[in-house]
């Protein structure tokens, strides 16, 4: 059963639930429904520290706070129906992760629809992990993470990792992914009532103007359409009430039969990426198994790491 807290907020949020959109929304409005959700995030910790930065070509954020390891680093996606969405509009959440996980993160700054259709948010994500392991960052130290469409193309940027032979990361971590464009899964219906946050026609709208012409089944675009052997650790968590419940199953079904180890949780009634509200005790609970996760699968690597800072001072 859901917090009372949960509760509370997700009835406040159905006051200011998406409107409904069409092929003549402006681009502008189809972008403020998806700010609106950003909105409904938390205070910044105070102890987190952002950097304005660029991995090559491809411009982003870094974060940190005081637990930050830097032998642990997280190349997080924001979410935003890939029409929105920015690092500055996610520095709350992506804090918050940093806390729980003991890590740095760089938030990518990919490109957006409709100015710049599929696969350019997909380019940026590789290119900016090819910089990190150009940059001598090993990629046993490194977790692709995400929420709503920036899960998804964590997911999309596996894929393209995979498939161009380089290290896969240690890890794959998202919350409420939006991975499949199609879209399919029975949760659009069964949940169209009790989603707060999103409706059919926002997800169809933003979802025509990234791909343009490509087909929305397209693996790099919906990787629930992807093999996804050769994987590394998956751990995907999303609410029962919101729309995209689906596509977090659909990724643990991936990745199960591709023998990829994965954990799919979907909390009871919440909402899509609850983990951006600190008020709940779910969200809590959601970053800080992400972050036990995260630092799991980065522990090798971070060990190595000090004991070269060791030998060094010696």
């Amino acid at each position: 059963m859901p917090s009372w807290q949960s509760t509370l907020i997700a009835r406040l949020n159905r006051l200011s639930a998406p409107r409904r959109v069409g092929a003549a929304t402006a681009t502008a409005d189809l972008r403020a429904q998806y700010d609106r959700l950003s909105d409904r995030f938390g205070p910044i910790p105070a102890d987190a520290v952002f950097e304005v930065a660029q991995l090559g070509p491809v411009k982003g954020e870094w974060a940190r706070v005081d637990a930050s390891d830097p032998a642990r680093l997280i190349l997080y996606f924001p979410g935003g129906g890939y029409v929105s969405g920015s690092p500055e509009r996610h520095r709350s959440l992506v804090a918050r992760l940093c806390h729980a996980a003991e890590a740095a993160a760089f938030s990518v700054n990919y490109r957006k629809a409709p100015d710049f259709a599929f696969p350019a948010g997909l380019r940026d994500g590789i290119d900016a992990y090819r910089q990190l392991i150009g940059r001598g960052v090993p990629a046993s130290s490194i977790v692709l993470a995400g929420d709503g469409a920036g899960g998804g193309l964590a997911f999309s940027c596996a894929l393209a990792i995979r498939n161009a032979g380089l290290a896969m990361p240690a890890a794959i971590a998202g919350m409420s992914p939006r991975a499949d464009l199609s879209p399919s899964g029975w949760s659009l219906l069964e949940n169209a009532r009790s989603d707060a946050a999103l409706n059919w026609e926002l997800l169809f709208v933003s979802a025509r103007h990234y791909l343009k012409k490509q087909s929305p089944a397209d693996p790099y675009a919906s990787p629930v359409y992807a093999s996804f052997h050769d994987f590394p650790p998956i751990m995907v968590h999303a609410g029962s009430a919101e729309i995209l419940r689906d596509d977090a199953s659909r990724i643990g079904d991936r990745a199960a039969e591709a023998g990829v180890p994965v954990s799919v949780e979907i909390y009871d009634g919440m909402q899509h990426v609850f983990q951006a509200s600190p008020y709940v005790p779910e969200a809590r609970i959601s970053l800080g198994r992400l972050g036990g996760f995260i630092k799991a699968k980065t522990q090798a690597a971070a060990a190595m790491a000090a004991d070269e800072r060791a030998a060094a001072e010696r």
